[in-house]
């Protein structure tokens, strides 16, 4: 099936609200330049986010070097309506619309974006609309006792908590204290992806790249999660059920981006 998107730039509360009712996951990233939105008909269906992740020049010279962060753009957030968001073709013509979109309206060279393993995603979406595959790599997740995910840079004053019961600092939470507070350490994949915009970037990609870049795309397969709260037992595990249901531990990022119906209806 055929979507002809008409994309539009959203303010950002209008985004946040649609994002934060649809998304699987409520938490916003901090360095957001562009809030797309898709609609059909004049109804917004989609939002697609463009930024950058917490290091944004460090995260594009590690793929590379010497490239500047006004050189690309990284996917922040990505989510259609319930109506179609299991629609065939939907996501996928999403992101070629919005290559098609940043190559009228950005100097930019790639478009990239990550696959959240930990959550169940291998990329599927990005695999359709013919990006690069270049590596995966592992990372780490708290999961709380809610259920909530927990990424470890926010988990400063669990940090604190921690020193103050064992008398010196820490930057990981240590055994005892997760087991206390109900905590697991769920290790997981990312997956990252890159789209090339010009001749140029596509040379870059060829010849000046760290990683190599192929079509030879992750499956559900490659998804895997180890329980690594006790560092001397780790254990292979089946997908952690994370939920934001009652989320606690992330509500300051949330509270900070989200606003109510009315104002976004507003703007």
């Amino acid at each position: 099936m055929k979507f002809n998107y008409e994309i539009r730039r959203l303010p950002k509360p209008t985004a946040v609200v649609f994002i934060q009712k649809y998304h699987y996951s409520p938490v916003m990233p901090s360095l957001t330049k562009h809030f797309l939105g898709f609609f059909l008909d004049n109804i917004l269906v989609g939002v697609l986010t463009l930024g950058w992740g917490t290091q944004p020049l460090a995260t594009i010279n590690k793929m590379f070097p010497g490239l500047k962060s006004k050189d690309y753009f990284e996917i922040g957030k990505m989510c259609l309506s319930p109506d179609f968001n299991n629609t065939k073709g939907a996501g996928s013509q999403m992101v070629s619309a919005t290559i098609r979109w940043m190559k009228k309206n950005t100097d930019c060279l790639f478009l990239y974006t990550m696959a959240d393993g930990i959550m169940g995603k291998c990329g599927y979406v990005y695999q359709a609309s013919n990006f690069y595959f270049g590596e995966k790599y592992w990372t780490k997740v708290y999961m709380m006792e809610n259920g909530e995910k927990l990424h470890p840079r926010s988990s400063k004053f669990l940090c604190d908590e921690n020193s103050k019961d064992i008398g010196r600092k820490v930057f990981w939470l240590t055994t005892d204290f997760l087991k206390k507070k109900g905590i697991k350490v769920i290790k997981g994949y990312m997956f990252r992806y890159i789209y090339p915009l010009n001749k140029k970037a596509k040379g870059i990609m060829k010849n000046h790249s760290t990683m190599k870049w192929t079509r030879n795309y992750p499956k559900d397969k490659d998804l895997e999660w180890v329980d690594a709260t006790d560092s001397k037992d780790k254990k292979t595990v089946p997908q952690p059920p994370f939920t934001f249901e009652d989320a606690k531990y992330n509500l300051k990022n949330m509270n900070e981006h989200s606003v109510s119906q009315a104002e976004a209806l507003d703007v």
